[in-house]
């Protein structure tokens, strides 16, 4: 299986476009999003092509396509709008041998990974909207940033998973 994840759209409806279509494009089966999909939050600037119904709409539509974990600006009123789950906040994904931990990251990250990750696990995050992708005693810590409000000089970025394999690429 191959999995596109990308994190932290913040309801820019330029940017879910460009994730649906490079999803297509990779010709990826589930398409990974790490949270934070439809509200900017309140310390970070509204991103000039913020329409969240517009986001709704394009989504829902790709529902069958996402697993998805809830981000900290995730609340229940974006579950009520949204027809694929986001309540969660992580997932264990199992690709190849490699256990991937998708988390949204304000809960666990590289400083506070989960105990149940095992040695050589993946532990996904978003939240920093920083892109990263380093490794830590006994896992491997990836980040596809945030495309729609980059920070740090992140470039717009999203990651392909597939056969146990992890990749951080531009778009």
């Amino acid at each position: 299986m191959k999995i596109l994840s990308a994190s932290d759209i913040h309801g820019s409806i330029n940017w879910a476009q460009k994730i649906i279509d490079r999803f297509h494009e990779e010709k990826a089966d589930k398409l990974l999003l790490l949270g934070d999909l439809l509200y900017h939050g309140p310390r970070n600037d509204l991103p000039g092509d913020y329409r969240p119904k517009k986001v709704i709409e394009l989504l829902n539509s790709e529902a069958h396509n996402i697993i998805a974990v809830r981000g900290n600006c995730d609340t229940e009123v974006d579950q009520m709008v949204l027809e694929f789950p986001i309540m969660a906040d992580y997932a264990y994904i199992i690709s190849g041998e490699t256990v991937i931990f998708a988390t949204h990251g304000h809960k666990y990250n590289p400083k506070t990974p989960p105990v149940s990750l095992p040695e050589g696990a993946i532990l996904l995050c978003g939240h920093t909207h920083i892109t990263a992708d380093e490794k830590y005693e006994g896992f491997r810590y990836m980040n596809p940033g945030s495309p729609s409000i980059p920070k740090n000089g992140s470039k717009p970025s999203y990651i392909i998973i597939e056969d146990g394999r992890a990749e951080l690429k531009e778009f």
